[in-house]
């Protein structure tokens, strides 16, 4: 859902000088009209704009304070947590389902990351305001972009321009905020009927936030994009776009042994679309993408190394992961059917290298301890069989192979068993799903029950300590996933009113399920396996309109898991949460307000988890009071402000991570604190 924002609040400093320098620019000599049309109100929530789907534009101005990295963002639409990784990169869940049950592409392109632990997740690589759409599928419910994705898919975008004549078109943003919060962002555009290059920049950083209790809390960051396009437009049916990106940064993580030292980011990709062929051939697409994830995490760049802690001394490691691929596909189109179909692939190596002392990583060669291959084919169709009725199916079928190049294992380097040896999978998938909207009442309902098959990831084949009873390592040992999912689910619209429901009901067979033991000088050590899970929950929202420039809304959800075979708790599911919204816009001024609840959660498996994170504990609930406002100088110039956390409440979620040693954290686990009351203030503009 939307909100609208209000009057100006106060803001960092900087906020303060960038609002006044913007004020007394050009832009704002005159007041002009404005576009009711184009306003961009704040979001704080999402709803679907199709049955499983969300899109939304992830440049609008967001509260909480807008997002450094893409998990952050998702978090406006319900059903998505985050595994807090310090201030910035976060790990997305969704339903209380983690990893690459997720399927994460920018520009249709996979950016999976290098950590073994996934300091670097795929979407730490990911600037949201950098992109023109952020579109979501929930569940196991389309075959198009990609295999697994038993959990959803999600998609960062960038649409290409087009232009009837030769012009140049800027947008951007900046932003001030509490503990040391800036940002700039720049998406340039130029270009004429038969061609346009466009450059999208941005720079983010933040010091140590504080909780509500004042206590400093390890978590600052410095990142930054660079990606340039150029695209060819001979007629308005043809686009040939080459994309070019570079980044970098750093950040410190309260809940972790090391920092992020280094996030080089090296991207390029190439893509043709063909659209209004002739006959019932309507569309052909194809696209190919390179991508290099170069990361440094050490203990001495953003920190003091601890003589107390595991790594008393000073420590770094160097891993990458170069991962290429690209896909092709048509589109037919007649009166009743319409069919996608096509073929993806990819491959993916990882290396690392790694020493005591500082910069030791230098010296050293580079090791390969892991290539992916995975090729699929895949087919989806829309099948409309009477007057607001409609059958949607997909299937695919995928071949992933992975090798293990690993001639050692473990902290002793003792002889891999697994090494040189390659495991080859097929992997099926499919769904279907019926749709109708009724003609009597304006609702739409579906229900869908989809079907996927997971190939283990890099992080649950090499990064466990141990694998399954009787395996001798995780590689050898995990057996993929096989997820079915029944999903249904209602949405009605009317002038005045925008509600929805989506529930959910699967089981998972072969779970993969981290477990942990230890802990003290040697640090905790894991151990992944196979497990039969059932998993069930729903989110739904509302928009009320309730007089004119006024709304009211609300959403919930809710995720629930059980390990069949041990009769327990499923770990890491996040708790019920509602969150309860009220706004005012007359198309100059606005105001809105935000308040979100969540429950406590006593069903956890202490211990167990996923490469990430583990249940610690049962966890309290909390309630936080959020407030945005601002104002539109203009349909070029916006101003909103926001102040999250209103009261400056001590809370921490429960998806977390334990405080690390090396900053006085204690022994025994305790969660990281989320930020106390912090306020910002961001410009919008466009010209």
């Amino acid at each position: 859902m939307l909100i609208p924002a209000c009057g100006t609040l106060p803001a960092s400093r900087l906020g303060v000088a960038v609002a006044a320098a913007l004020c007394c620019s050009p832009l704002f000599a005159a007041e002009e009209p404005v576009d009711s049309t184009t306003l961009d109100a704040i979001v704080v929530t999402a709803a679907p704009v199709s049955p499983l789907t969300w899109e939304t534009d992830p440049r609008l101005p967001r509260q909480p304070v807008p997002a450094s990295d893409g998990a952050d963002y998702l978090k406006t639409i319900p059903g998505f947590t985050a595994l807090r990784n310090g201030g910035t990169n976060g790990d997305p869940v969704l339903r209380g389902m983690f990893g690459s049950r997720l399927n994460l592409l920018t520009n249709d392109g996979s950016m999976p990351g290098a950590c073994p632990a996934r300091m670097d997740n795929p979407l730490s690589y990911v600037s949201p305001e950098t992109y023109d759409r952020l579109i979501v599928v929930k569940g196991p419910q389309t075959v198009l972009w990609g295999p697994g994705a038993s959990a959803g898919t999600v998609r960062f975008e960038r649409n290409p321009p087009r232009f009837d004549e030769p012009n140049v078109a800027i947008t951007g943003s900046l932003l001030g905020g509490s503990f040391g919060r800036n940002d700039q962002v720049l998406d340039a555009t130029a270009g004429n009927p038969t061609a346009y290059a466009r450059l999208s920049a941005n720079r983010s950083e933040a010091n140590d936030y504080e909780d509500g209790d004042g206590n400093v809390v390890p978590s600052s960051w410095k990142k930054w994009n660079t990606d340039l396009s150029f695209g060819w437009t001979p007629d308005a049916d043809t686009l040939l776009e080459l994309n070019a990106g570079i980044g970098d940064g750093q950040a410190r993580y309260a809940g972790r042994g090391m920092d992020g030292a280094q996030f080089k980011r090296e991207s390029y990709s190439l893509r043709f679309e063909k659209v209004n062929l002739a006959g019932a051939l309507d569309t052909f697409e194809t696209s190919a993408f390179y991508n290099h994830a170069d990361h440094v995490m050490d203990n001495y760049s953003l920190r003091e190394p601890n003589p107390m802690s595991a790594m008393p001394m000073p420590m770094v490691a160097n891993v990458d992961r170069r991962t290429l691929g690209g896909r092709a596909a048509l589109g037919w189109k007649w009166q009743r059917f319409e069919l996608i179909a096509g073929v993806d692939g990819q491959e993916s190596r990882h290396r690392e290298r790694s020493g005591m002392g500082r910069n030791a990583h230098l010296a050293l060669p580079w090791t390969t301890d892991a290539n992916f291959k995975t090729v699929g084919i895949f087919a989806e169709s829309t099948w409309t069989v009477g007057v607001g009725e409609r059958w949607v199916s997909g299937l695919r079928m995928d071949r992933a192979q992975v090798k293990d190049e690993r001639a050692t294992s473990g902290m002793m380097g003792m002889p891999n068993p697994s090494f040189g040896i390659t495991r080859k999978e097929t992997l099926p998938a499919g769904f279907l799903r019926f749709e109708q909207d009724l003609s009597a009442v304006p609702l739409t309902w579906y229900a869908g029950v989809g079907h996927t098959e997971r190939m283990p990831d890099y992080w649950e084949l090499f990064s466990p300590d141990m694998g399954p009873m009787g395996a001798v390592n995780a590689f050898a040992g995990i057996q993929p996933e096989k997820t079915t999912q029944l999903d249904i689910g209602l949405q009605y619209r009317t002038e005045t009113v925008d509600a929805w429901i989506s529930a959910y009901a699967g089981r998972i067979n072969d779970y993969i399920l981290f477990s942990y033991i230890g802990g003290g000088m040697m640090g905790m050590m894991s151990a992944a396996g196979n497990v039969d899970t059932d998993i069930r929950g729903a989110e739904a929202g509302v928009e009320w309109r309730v007089a004119h420039a006024w709304k009211l809304g609300g959403t919930l959800a809710y995720a629930w898991g059980e390990n069949r075979d041990g009769g327990t708790a499923l770990p890491q599911m996040p708790p019920l949460e509602a969150r309860l919204t009220a706004g005012f816009d007359n198309a100059r001024w606005s105001a809105g307000v935000l308040l979100r609840v969540v429950s406590d959660q006593d069903r956890v498996a202490i211990d167990q988890g996923n490469v990430v994170g583990r249940d610690l504990n049962p966890s309290a609930g909390f309630a936080t009071l959020a407030l945005n406002g601002g104002y539109r100088f203009s349909d070029r110039v916006q101003l909103t402000a926001g102040i999250d956390n209103v009261f400056d409440r001590t809370y921490s979620e429960h998806l977390n991570l334990a405080g690390s040693a090396d900053f006085g954290y204690p022994a025994d686990p305790v969660r990281i604190n989320e930020p106390g009351r912090n306020a910002w203030l961001k410009v919008n503009f466009s010209f």
